[in-house]
């Protein structure tokens, strides 16, 4: 059954409903301050469904969620929507003092702090295929250790160690704008580096933010990736976690109908063979085809 629940008629000349390709990213979760976790990724749903002429769909795209400030959790992305298809926005990443961070479409990591700390769950709405996977774990060591990565849309966030924070998990590739993309990556995990080197971690393939080594170092999530951001470093002071990235709603389909974009979106609209290609940036609206 189509997600829209749209039947196929056939009417004169064109059909008054037909299938088309999506890909829903919601927003990636912020990282975590002090040590912390890296944010996961926005949720990350790909498929194909029947659009009807005669209906009008809402489409919103998700923001990312703040990096944290001090000792704090990053906050939540924002859900994205196409429809009933509902991706969910990715999970901050844990601070010192709230080490493990949120769930969501993929989880945020553990920060560091001393103590075992797990990251969050992914795949928050519970989806088949899973929308995002888990954040990682910290370092489970004393303070001046890594934390966790932000789960990714295609991989768990990685843990943390006692010289580099985890990397985040890498998302998922794409050909849906024909050219294949990474999205969907985890933001990495930050190091609490007074008894380390500083290093900074990788971010996920696919947009996320790299996990910091210092006070001073905020890595953002990609925007229109759903990337997660970096966990904030710390060695002198307590300084900010790196911003998620946006996520995107993009949408394939034959050339012989045309969507219209509604006032309150950002779309471009390009063309790759029989097929267009319209990409939702920003917003919240209705479509509508012809």
């Amino acid at each position: 059954m189509s997600l829209f629940s749209a039947t196929t008629l056939y009417g004169y000349g064109k059909a008054n409903s037909f299938e088309t390709e999506f890909l829903v990213i919601a927003g990636g979760g912020g990282g975590g301050a002090g040590g912390g976790g890296g944010g996961g990724a926005g949720g990350y749903r790909s498929g194909s469904v029947i659009l009807n002429l005669s209906s009008s769909y809402t489409v919103t795209v998700g923001g990312g969620g703040s990096g944290a400030n001090y000792q704090l959790s990053g906050s939540k992305g924002s859900n994205s929507i196409l429809g009933i298809v509902t991706s969910s926005g990715g999970g901050g990443g844990g601070g010192y003092t709230q080490r493990t961070g949120s769930a969501g479409g993929s989880g945020g990591g553990a920060a560091t702090g001393g103590g075992a700390a797990s990251g969050s769950a992914g795949n928050f709405g519970g989806y088949t295929p899973p929308e995002g996977y888990a954040g990682g774990k910290n370092a489970n060591a004393p303070d001046g250790y890594g934390g966790g990565g932000g789960g990714g849309a295609g991989q768990a966030g990685l843990s943390g160690s006692s010289t580099v924070g985890g990397k985040g998990g890498d998302g998922l590739a794409s050909t849906i704008t024909g050219v294949s993309i990474y999205r969907g990556g985890g933001g990495g995990g930050g190091m609490e580096s007074t008894l380390t080197t500083p290093v900074t971690s990788s971010g996920g393939l696919g947009g996320g933010g790299k996990g910091g080594a210092t006070s001073f170092d905020s890595y953002s999530g990609s925007v229109n990736t759903g990337g997660g951001g970096g966990g904030n470093g710390y060695d002198v002071g307590y300084g900010y976690g790196g911003n998620g990235g946006s996520g995107i709603v993009i949408l394939r389909y034959s050339n012989a109908y045309t969507v219209t974009v509604g006032t309150g979106l950002t779309a471009t609209t390009s063309t790759d063979g029989n097929f267009k290609v319209t990409s939702f940036t920003a917003g919240a609206g209705t479509i509508n085809i012809t």
